[in-house]
């Protein structure tokens, strides 16, 4: 969920390799789209990329920095499905998914989809909203390419994605192309959330370089969430049993609302907005 919603403004799409039996449908798909500029060369501003068959975001310091990918079956992600601590991991607690294994959940803020496949991974049922074009192409590509996954092919079932933002009270929604349209009103009330999960964009430093040079990235795309405050009292009208929201632990509560409870990290906190016990 970010204040540059990647409505307005063309998106830049680079492909060293278009011709090369990976990239070939990829680039075609995203050449249909009227709002990707194709370049012959990276230029200052962040740019997608398609390197061997996937869908990267990347910036000025390609090659040298690698590009951000939304990849659900390696790295960090694949680490924390196998070792991250299961249902006792602090995510899962404070969603519910301790209490109850396959919970509704709307991923308001969806972002790279990591903490959403980790809930998926755990039983929920998982529906990522995400209102930035460029960033709704990464989390589409990654699952498209997680369907290839045998093993994890349970886990995709389990994730479906929507374009759209729950902000000022009510949902906005648009057009990936002219050619599908993606109702996120719609698929909202037919899901019927039990839980509704927010990580708004916040500043923060981090001690990590790989991380740090990642988030750089991203956020240099998409921006701050300066309109965060504006997602708790739609969530909370919507949400059956709960809002979580999490926050840099020293960060202020969304909305200056006070939580019912939070689970406290080393860096991290989620703060807990309860409705009901879940059931």
């Amino acid at each position: 969920m970010h204040s540059n919603s990647g409505k307005d403004m063309n998106l830049q799409l680079y492909c060293p390799n278009p011709k090369r039996y990976e990239n070939q449908l990829l680039f075609r798909d995203m050449t249909a789209l009227d709002w990707i500029d194709i370049i012959k060369r990276p230029g200052e501003q962040p740019f997608l990329i398609i390197e061997q068959g996937m869908l990267g975001l990347a910036d000025a310091n390609w090659p040298k920095v690698h590009p951000v990918y939304v990849d659900f079956q390696s790295g960090a992600v694949a680490h924390r499905r196998l070792y991250g601590g299961g249902a006792g991991q602090a995510v899962a607690k404070a969603v519910g998914l301790n209490k109850k294994k396959n919970l509704r959940i709307l991923d308001a803020t969806a972002g790279l989809g990591r903490d959403a496949f980790v809930m998926a991974s755990l039983g929920a049922q998982v529906l990522m909203l995400e209102r930035h074009r460029g960033v709704h192409l990464l989390l589409a590509d990654g699952l498209y390419r997680l369907g290839f996954n045998g093993e994890l092919g349970e886990i995709q079932q389990r994730l479906t994605l929507s374009y759209g933002s729950l902000s000022y009270g009510s949902l906005s929604y648009g057009s990936l192309s002219h050619e599908s349209l993606s109702d996120a009103g719609q698929a909202l009330e037919q899901f019927a959330p039990e839980v509704i999960y927010l990580d708004p964009m916040f500043p923060e430093r981090v001690k990590s370089a790989k991380v740090k040079k990642e988030m750089a990235i991203f956020q240099e795309l998409v921006g701050d969430d300066v309109d965060a405050d504006a997602l708790l009292a739609p969530a909370l009208a919507l949400a059956e049993f709960r809002v979580v929201v999490k926050r840099p632990k020293q960060a202020p509560h969304l909305a200056a609302q006070v939580p019912t409870t939070a689970l406290i990290g080393k860096s991290s906190r989620f703060d807990i907005y309860s409705k009901k016990a879940i059931s």
